[in-house]
């Protein structure tokens, strides 16, 4: 049953009963119309209460069937423009009764209902452009006229998701008094005899003393980049000052059709279930589950350590703090009530919720005060024996059962959990920094972790709202090993002529948020550094350009020192530098190899080496699936979603093309690095995709 109506006093109830979310798929909405046809011709029935329960109204359509297009379930009848249609021809009231999210198609249903009631909990939003579309059932058209058109744009091309105070606060919806339910029926009581108050026989509004010309220009000419699907919100909305709704609404559910093809739309919705699909919980035996984490011991009280303890601490866990000296927690303390002091200033955080968060925060001047923690992670220096001396130490102190977290980015997390007498305890919690603002979680696996272990991991990043992603150990997990080989082609790149500024831009137009030096400048280029060092002891047949090692012996390691490969004013702004400018040069001049190198061939060295590391990834077994390794750039080094990510990336550029450059770039200047992954080739050779979940089977 998706659809539950009960009749009390005249007034019918009409509740969406299509568990977890009220998806909008083809069985709900014949459903809804029949059930809604029902109710308007049975004369015993005054008005009606649409609502989707008590936890969800509807979070709109089925992403699912959208993989169909055109000829898929999505347009087939009653397609959904033709229920919100019908809700506001309606000749009986309609009130809408909203608690939890209320977004997308479910938000078209309750715009086009004649009053819209909400609790404390309810959400609403127009969010289909990310996943490049907008929406299909007179959104662009019904909001901008209760709204005004300033308000809608920001909702609409921005895909914003609003709360029900600012949803109060623009006229989206009114607070319901008491019980939603009961507030509801009277509402709708108070409708029946009156005329009907339709938000379609509204008109849509400008900001006062503002042309439509002058106003549409500035909003497209802000988008950057320049997308289909945000242009289109643009221009749907535009259409509300000059077309009724209904043929407005046509109008927008053409573009929504045109921009489901779109290769943007496909690799959001990739994208979309990418991020759904990663960090599964591992199976169980049964009756046993993640162990409970309530309190936290952090390791470490520097940039990375604070930034962890700040997202524990947002997430409502008792937190402990130590470190080596007084001194260091005192100073990640301040770091700490800082954060908190700074975002109750901008009105992010009210002073009782800032002052409430910090009382779950404890210090504690050594490791014995770890002893009652759950959960403890080491976010020290990355170095092999201080990582293992803290472990040993967090080994003798802690009960059995308690889980052991290393945040180290590249080291072995199984000598690691070698220093302890209980290495199924140990996993690897690789943030990224900011740690209370990224949402990656690599979540690592090491050769003894238990199923109980991993399970209680998952349990928690999803506690402090992360998105974790399994991997197993290798030198830099999946992140950090595949960026390490971006990183080698820029560097290359370098080598034979190539500016650095002209190698950011070029990815930067790509879509990467930072280009390549721009990105190890906030990183810290002596970071880098010492992991060249490193390597070179233990991987000699794998040389770096000494491009990167020439910028850090002259100390300029990035943003912190000042200067690193650009040079940075005193708000941080970065600029290209003469200095660099020479030394590049002249490092291209003494290995006598420059040539012409093409915008195209900077992205396929760049790009084409994450996709062979990452096929390398795949083989090896350290990612679990293809769209892990998607997930992880997008949200951990800046990989433009609407390409989906690197995997899905060559996919779409066909593998057989993935694999001719591979091959040609390995006939020239350090041509040992693009040795294509076998399962890349065997891929390449079936025609298949590196994302069918399925390739690595088959081959």
């Amino acid at each position: 049953m998706t659809i539950k109506v009960e009749t009390t006093r005249g007034i019918a109830v009409l509740t969406m009963d299509r568990p977890p979310v009220n998806a909008l798929d083809l069985s709900l909405r014949t459903a809804l119309l029949e059930a809604l046809a029902a109710i308007l011709s049975d004369a015993r029935v005054d008005a009606l209460v649409l609502t989707g329960g008590p936890r969800v109204f509807s979070a709109g359509a089925d992403i699912e069937e959208f993989a169909a297009g055109l000829d898929g379930p999505t347009f087939c009848e009653p397609a959904l423009p033709g229920i919100v249609a019908a809700l506001d021809a309606a000749s009986k009231p309609i009130v809408a009764a909203i608690s939890g999210p209320c977004l997308g198609g479910g938000l078209e249903l309750a715009l086009a209902c004649h009053a819209r009631l909400c609790d404390a909990s309810a959400k609403f939003g127009l969010p289909e452009v990310k996943l490049g579309l907008i929406p299909g059932a007179g959104g662009t058209q019904r909001l901008p006229r209760l709204v005004g058109i300033e308000t809608a744009l920001q909702l609409i091309v921005r895909g914003n998701v609003v709360d029900a105070a600012r949803a109060i606060e623009i006229g989206l919806a009114e607070r319901a008094a008491g019980d939603l339910r009961e507030a509801a029926i009277q509402r709708a009581r108070a409708l029946v005899g009156r005329l009907l108050p339709r938000v379609s026989d509204r008109d849509a509004r400008l900001p006062e003393g503002v042309s439509a010309e002058t106003y549409f220009a500035a909003q497209r000419a802000a988008l950057r980049p320049c997308l289909p699907a945000p242009r289109a919100c643009i221009d749907a909305v535009e259409l509300s000052l000059s077309h009724a709704v209904a043929e407005g609404s046509q109008r927008e559910f053409e573009l929504f059709g045109r921009l489901i093809r779109t290769p943007e739309s496909k690799a959001l919705r990739y994208a979309f279930f990418a991020d759904r699909n990663a960090g599964r919980m591992p199976v169980l035996p049964h009756g046993l589950g993640p162990h409970k984490v309530q309190r936290v011991g952090i390791v470490g009280t520097g940039t990375m350590g604070s930034g962890i303890a700040i997202a524990c601490l947002d997430a409502g866990l008792t937190t402990v703090l130590t470190d080596a000296t007084a001194a260091a927690l005192a100073a990640g303390r301040a770091r700490i009530e800082a954060h908190y002091a700074s975002a109750e200033k901008k009105g992010r955080l009210s002073a009782a919720a800032a002052a409430e968060r910090l009382e779950h925060l404890t210090l504690a001047e050594s490791f014995d005060g770890l002893a009652g923690c759950e959960l403890v992670i080491e976010a020290v220096y990355e170095d092999m024996d201080v990582k293992r001396a803290v472990f040993r130490e967090l080994d003798r102190v802690l009960a059995p059962g308690a889980l052991l977290a290393s945040n180290t980015s590249t080291l072995d997390l199984d000598k690691i959990a070698a220093a302890t007498s209980r290495p199924a305890s140990v996993i690897g919690l690789h943030f990224f920094s900011p740690a209370n603002l990224m949402r990656l979680l690599e979540v690592v696996r090491g050769r003894e972790t238990s199923d109980i272990a991993l399970a209680t991991a998952l349990a928690f990043g999803k506690t402090i709202g992360k998105l974790a992603v399994v991997a197993r150990v290798c030198d830099g997990f999946i992140g950090n090993r595949m960026f390490e080989e971006y990183l080698r082609q820029a560097y290359f790149l370098v080598d034979v002529g190539v500016l650095p500024w002209r190698i950011d831009a070029v990815l930067e137009r790509f879509g990467m948020a930072m280009g390549p030096f721009a990105v190890m400048d906030l990183a810290g280029n002596d970071v880098g550094w010492a992991i060249r060092k490193r390597r070179a002891i233990e991987e000699p047949e794998q040389p770096y350009s000494t491009f990167p090692d020439q910028i850090c012996e002259l100390k300029r390691f990035g943003r912190k020192s000042g200067a690193g490969c650009y040079a940075y004013d005193a708000a941080g702004r970065r600029s290209e530098d003469p200095v660099i400018t020479r030394l590049a040069s002249e490092h291209a001049r003494a290995i006598g190899r420059i040539r012409d190198v093409s915008d195209g061939e900077i992205i396929e060295r760049c790009i084409f080496a994450l996709v062979n590391e990452g096929a390398k990834l795949l083989e090896e077994g350290i990612a679990e699936q293809a769209s892990d390794l998607d997930v992880v750039f997008r949200h951990g080094y800046g990989f433009p979603a609407y390409r989906g990510g690197p995997l899905f990336y060559a996919d779409t550029q066909g593998l057989d093309h993935v694999l001719e450059s591979l091959l040609s770039f390995r006939q020239g200047y350090q041509g040992w690095s693009w040795e294509p992954a076998p399962l890349l080739i065997e891929a390449a050779r079936q025609g298949a995709r590196l994302t069918d979940t399925d390739i690595r089977r088959a081959s």
